[in-house]
């Protein structure tokens, strides 16, 4: 049962990391990663769910770009 519970206070944390990093990102940083979304905002509630899933890559993208510029796409 300890096991359980320590895997379901990851998950948990790693979803809220997730929440904080969807919430940034789509106010601050989806207007600089992807000019065209400019402007859109119906769609970007849509994009919560997935960026909480794959935060990771998603930071990872977003600060590589942020640094590089055009050079890392």
């Amino acid at each position: 049962m300890q096991t359980a519970s320590l895997l379901i206070e990851i998950g948990r944390y790693y979803l809220m990391a997730g929440g904080v990093i969807a919430a940034l990102f789509l106010v601050i940083g989806i207007d600089r990663v992807e000019p065209s979304a400019r402007g859109s905002y119906a769609f970007r509630p849509l994009l919560i769910p997935g960026i909480c899933l794959i935060w990771p890559l998603v930071l990872y993208r977003w600060v590589r770009l942020e640094t590089f510029g055009e050079k890392a796409r």
